[in-house]
């Protein structure tokens, strides 16, 4: 087991040296009639208050969050690279916000919770809920991560079940609120919260709850898409790679995901095509091939390997510094686009990485 540390060097470098350009190409006499689906990943906002005035956010976190905001409403029709191959930007369809929303969630006292309220208040007047009541142009579709509420409560992940009932084109949601799914021109898309669990037979106890995630993606892929081989993105928080493989009871205990979770995570996948899988925490980005149980990483100049399609996003609009980046996916029929998006301050500018990858949809 890596710590994180470690984890987040070598997926610097895994990342660094990603397929550049395309890894599959089908004719367009093999594709069937599809309209991609185009969106944008963000991840770990970590909206911060200022702790000597917690009605205010902190000024760094104020601009950085802002400006955030401002590159995504001018996202949709931009001009991309030609060493990207060229074009524009699809017209966004929705922007994916894979957790740690805000920075105090996981914390207690009296000014924090004046914090996690200002926090939340500003993430919710720039974000709204469907591109018509925030500064955000378009539809957003959160979840939380343990920044927001480790165990699945607090005032993010109770305010996740206040938008999911006001939300109107959502196909489920979970028994407990938290967890949802909406479809997109024949893509099914999954927010799943900070983990995906738990395997009830498992009676250790989480670092994390899973908020009964697993149970909700079982149930819905079954129900909604079944044999119907129609595309399914799947959203949730905490990275897996380094979550996979078995370890003793005493170090699963302070893991920050159960590896019989992640396990049974990729076996409910298993029957079903998975175009993607999102997630952010690591404030690093990394792409990955998940075939099990451990994801290969996705490294230029080497095959493909098979598996699902899975991109971990860095730190979107974080205080702690001016590196940012958020994803750009094109969902297509027989596989998914991503790009990345960065800047090294803070929003003011940015530039398109010279890379991107093309993955064919995972078919179990």
């Amino acid at each position: 087991m890596l710590p994180r540390r470690s984890f987040l060097k070598l997926g610097a470098v895994a990342s660094l040296a990603a397929v550049p350009g395309v890894a599959v190409r089908l004719t367009a006499a093999d594709q069937p009639a599809f309209t991609p689906v185009a969106f944008a990943v963000i991840g770990d906002t970590h909206y911060f208050a200022d702790k000597d005035d917690p009605s205010a956010l902190q000024p760094a976190s104020r601009a950085t969050t802002a400006a955030l905001i401002e590159q995504l409403n001018r996202l949709s029709g931009s001009e991309l690279p030609a060493a990207l191959g060229g074009g524009k930007v699809l017209p966004l369809s929705q922007v994916i916000h894979v957790g740690d929303i805000i920075d105090s969630g996981d914390k207690n006292g009296a000014v924090i919770a004046k914090m996690q309220a200002t926090e939340w208040k500003e993430w919710q007047a720039d974000y709204g809920l469907d591109g018509k009541d925030g500064r955000l142009k378009y539809p957003t579709y959160e979840l939380h991560g343990n920044h927001d509420g480790p165990h699945g409560k607090g005032l993010v992940p109770d305010g996740i079940i206040a938008r999911n009932k006001q939300r109107k084109d959502l196909k489920a949601i979970s028994a407990n609120g938290l967890h949802y799914a909406w479809v997109v021109n024949g893509v099914h898309f999954i927010n799943l919260g900070i983990t995906v669990g738990r395997v009830k037979t498992i009676t250790r106890k989480r670092r994390y709850d899973p908020m009964d995630s697993l149970e909700f993606l079982v149930d819905y892929l079954a129900k909604h898409v079944g044999t119907s081989g129609a595309p399914v993105v799947i959203s949730h928080h905490v990275d897996f790679a380094r979550y996979a493989l078995p370890v003793a009871d005493e170090i699963v205990l302070k893991n920050e995901w159960d590896y019989a979770d992640v396990q049974a995570f990729h076996d409910a996948l298993k029957p079903y095509r998975i175009a993607g899988i999102f997630y952010g925490h690591t404030h690093v980005r990394s792409v990955f091939a998940w075939r099990g149980p451990k994801p290969d990483p996705v490294v230029a100049g080497k095959p493909l390997p098979l598996g699902i399609p899975t991109f971990n996003t860095d730190n979107s609009a974080h205080f702690g510094g001016p590196t940012q980046a958020f994803l750009y996916a094109e969902v297509h029929a027989e596989d998914i686009l991503v790009r990345e998006l960065a800047t090294k301050d803070a929003w003011k500018t940015s530039a398109w990485t010279n890379l991107s990858w093309r993955l064919p949809h995972y078919i179990g």
